[in-house]
């Protein structure tokens, strides 16, 4: 690769990255702006928030969770609102990536993170907005597994392209 490519790359590569931080920030600011009452809601939340006896196989666990979950539905909706957001955010800056030759760390890494956040987001509209404190459990146990897999998901990525690569090889 020339000189002059590899300034361009490094050039796009701090562009993108500086478009997911800012659109994280922007996505954020959506999500205050356009939820109804958002600060009531959140210390509303944080004030339900107790210590609950969860069962772990012979022993118990002391976890925080709110005491009354379904009284959150509307800063749960925000929380689920701004994953969602982040996710689609990720597929543009996949998109990117894969548009101006981005390495296969960086495209690796951002596949994982859109398989973690579009994930996060089914995990939430699937058990947060239950409202009930298994669904509360639930989702943050979800979160945990989204973690390995979009672990493997880059994993995927890399085996990908190299074994691509090894097919192009001549033999």
């Amino acid at each position: 690769m020339s000189r002059n490519a590899s300034k361009n790359r490094y050039l796009y590569e701090g562009l993108i990255t500086a478009l997911a931080v800012g659109g994280v920030f922007i996505i954020l600011g959506l999500v205050i702006a356009l939820t109804p009452d958002i600060v009531s809601k959140s210390n509303a939340f944080f004030k339900d928030l107790t210590n609950v006896t969860y069962p772990l196989g012979s022993s118990t666990l002391n976890l925080p969770a709110p005491a009354n979950p379904s009284e959150h539905i509307g800063f749960f909706t925000a929380i689920m609102n701004f994953i969602l957001g982040v996710g689609v955010l990720q597929i543009a800056i996949l998109a990117l990536r894969l548009g101006v030759h981005s390495t296969l760390r960086r495209i690796g890494e951002t596949v994982g993170n859109l398989v973690f956040w579009l994930g996060a987001a089914v995990a939430a509209n699937v058990f947060l907005l239950a409202g009930t404190r298994t669904g509360w459990f639930q989702f943050w146990s979800t979160l945990i597994i989204l973690i390995g897999v979009s672990l493997i998901a880059r994993f995927f990525v890399y085996i990908t392209q190299r074994s691509r690569l090894r097919m192009r090889e001549p033999r």
